[in-house]
């Protein structure tokens, strides 16, 4: 009886064992392999006269070898090919085979070097099961299941002709079971005769199951390891170690033989900030599986956080990748069920396809970075493919963000004010706040020169902030002087807006001042609105107006508004854009259009304020329509806190026959 064992690894030394001879069995703890085998002696078979037996020193060099294999990392089919050879080459009269079975029971052969490609192609894929052949059965039973002639046997039925057409008559199949019990595959004699195995054959075989264990379970712990170190743990997606050797290895020398899309989830922030990360997990794998049925066999990829990338292969131009961009977002658009919450998938994307300017994988990702920073700083939702300008762009909002971001340090953003007038009777009786940045140099500009910083989240919100705060103190002030207004109107963001609780914000802001909250309008461009059909700001709307607060909806008719929306939108008044009002002759189309709009408008009980009046013909056309609130140049450009102090306590109606105070 001989014992080895394995010290940092299978087969690194043998030693004397003290047992005495025993029974033909092999015993696997840990990391010691015993093999107690009979006297050293030759096996022979009766009525053979061939020598088909393993001496105790072949079975040893043979058990020896293939652990150097398995701990030397040789590939698995290899390690079995070898076993193979070597047990047939001792025991001519046998056939060797061993198939692995998957986790879903599924038999795929591993190594077979004395049958037909054709043979083991006709056994990958079959299922485990009480009538499969041997192995099948065996694998089914977890018992080595003999069968002396596959003719006659009904769990052959149906594979039978497979071995005769090959002259085998017999087989015998063993389970390979893992030390959880979980079997593994199965290692089989085939037989040229009809007969079962001999009791030195079952010795033979009982060392190899536990060599093809060895074997087949440290292959798993590899591939494990494998998949840890280039799959993402929660998606199952290739994760960014993989995609950044992938990456590396694409051929550049073809331009437009592959484009690469990165996606940014946009919701996972405030899924994770209001659900829980267990939502956000759900989210997450929802997405990454519904990318991964879209785009079939192009590769998709987690890279960290809530940013994938997809490698398409081949797309046949522009049109391509965006077809692709496309189809992702239409199958995002279903709502999900993360952890007991509906949540709606959000995400955005941006592209670029190997041009010839690319002289490496790398730039094309720059590339696609790009447009998908554009994409989120533009408006997130989307797609942008790249363009050789994008990264101008991109440079010029940047430099916009800065500049933003030290004038709020420095206390250089101020609230201006621009008057709202009744215009039956030239009267003050509101304004709208305008944001200007003074620059170090002295300039004043108004929010069109800086509107670039907007798209960046932060310094949209840090803007309203401080838009708000200085509001709150500037009607204070009028409050206490006695100086009694309609409203003053504050403009949001998008990410004003979505950071969430807006309504109570301005109600806990108000109410600290001490002023009525009835005296704010939030005014929302139509684009955020109506343009992005999100039902966050339709929630956040509505909480508002539950709130008492009036909500407009600004620069009605430049993009995706019509009268239609007037019957679905709820908003407490419109603001005509000024394109409208600048054509205020009768019969023409604008004109058309504002004399209908104020119809439809008064019927609903909707406000209406027309904003860009500049001549005195402007003013009469609105007014012979019935309009009643206008701002413009004709009454005044906006003006700082001061001057908007002196304008109201003036009481004095304005004359169309001047602008008003010049500011800015």
């Amino acid at each position: 009886m001989v014992a080895v064992k394995g010290r940092g690894g299978f087969g690194s030394g043998l030693i004397a064992s003290p047992w005495p001879p025993g029974k033909n069995i092999a015993r696997h703890r840990r990391s010691y392999l015993v093999f107690i085998l009979h006297r050293q002696k030759k096996y022979s078979r009766p009525n053979s006269r061939k020598r088909c037996a393993f001496d105790m020193a072949e079975l040893l060099h043979l058990q020896n070898a293939i652990l150097e294999m398995v701990a030397t990392g040789s590939p698995l089919d290899v390690t079995m090919g070898r076993l193979c050879r070597d047990v047939e080459a001792e025991l001519p009269e046998v056939v060797c085979s061993v198939l692995r079975i998957d986790r879903a029971g599924l038999l795929h052969p591993l190594a077979a070097p004395s049958l037909p490609a054709s043979y083991c192609s006709a056994l990958d894929g079959l299922s485990i099961g009480p009538e499969v052949g041997s192995c099948g059965t065996a694998a089914y039973y977890r018992v080595p299941v003999a069968v002396p002639d596959i003719a006659r046997d009904p769990k052959w039925h149906g594979y039978a002709d497979l071995a005769l057409s090959l002259g085998l008559r017999a087989c015998w199949s063993s389970p390979i079971c893992g030390e959880d019990g979980r079997v593994l595959g199965t290692f089989a004699f085939y037989y040229r005769e009809r007969r079962g195995p001999t009791e030195e054959e079952k010795a033979v075989v009982t060392t190899c199951l536990h060599l093809c264990m060895i074997a087949l379970e440290r292959h798993e712990r590899a591939l494990e390891s494998d998949r840890l170190a280039n799959n993402d743990a929660l998606t199952g997606l290739a994760n960014r170690a993989r995609f950044n050797r992938v990456l590396s290895a694409l051929p550049c020398g073809d331009p437009g033989a592959w484009a690469l899309l990165v996606i940014d989830v946009d919701n996972l922030k405030v899924t994770n900030d209001t659900f829980g990360h267990p939502a956000g997990d759900e989210l997450l794998k929802e997405v990454a599986a519904r990318m991964a049925r879209t785009v079939e066999l192009d590769l998709v990829f987690r890279l960290g956080g809530d940013e994938f990338a997809i490698i398409v292969h081949n797309p046949s131009g522009h049109d391509d990748i965006e077809a692709v961009a496309e189809r992702i977002l239409a199958a995002l658009d279903e709502p999900v069920i993360c952890d007991g919450h509906l949540i709606q998938p959000r995400a955005t994307i941006g592209g670029a396809i190997l041009s010839a300017e690319d002289g490496t994988a790398d730039s094309v990702r720059q590339k696609a970075d790009f447009a998908l920073y554009h994409a989120k700083e533009t408006g997130r939702g989307g797609f942008v493919r790249y363009w050789p300008g994008i990264g101008t762009a991109i440079t010029r909002r940047l430099s916009a963000i800065k500049n933003v971001n030290e004038a709020l340090r420095d206390g250089r953003i101020h609230a201006y004010y621009q008057p709202l007038i009744d215009l039956d009777t030239g009267k003050i009786v509101g304004a709208e706040a305008l944001c200007r940045l003074v620059t170090e140099e002295g300039n004043i500009l108004s929010a069109s020169e800086f509107h670039e910083a907007t798209s960046d989240a932060h310094v949209a919100c840090a803007l309203t902030d401080r838009m708000l705060s200085q509001i709150v103190l500037d009607l204070r002030r009028w409050l206490d002087l006695g100086i009694r207004f309609e409203h003053i109107g504050l403009n949001v963001s998008y990410a004003d807006i979505h950071r969430g609780m807006l309504g109570d914000r301005l109600a806990s802001t108000f109410a600290g001042a001490g002023i009525p909250l009835n005296l704010l309008v939030v005014e929302i461009t139509e684009n955020v609105y109506i343009g992005r059909r999100d039902h966050v700001i339709a929630d956040e709307v509505a909480a508002m107006r539950a709130l008492g607060i009036r909500v407009a909806l600004d620069d009605f008719g430049t993009g995706f508004a019509s009268l239609t929306h007037l019957l679905t939108v709820p908003v407490d008044i419109i603001k005509i854009d000024k394109s409208f009002v600048a054509k205020p002759q009768p019969g023409a189309p604008s004109g058309v259009i504002v004399d209908g709009l104020l119809t439809i408008a008064q019927k609903l009980g909707i406000g209406v304020i027309a904003e860009g009046i500049e001549h005195p013909l402007q003013l009469a056309q609105l007014q012979a329509y019935g309009g009643t609130l206008g701002q413009g140049y004709l009454f005044s450009r906006a003006v700082d806190a001061h001057a908007m102090t002196a304008l109201l306590q003036q009481r004095v109606p304005f004359s169309w026959q001047k602008a008003g105070p010049a500011a800015a």
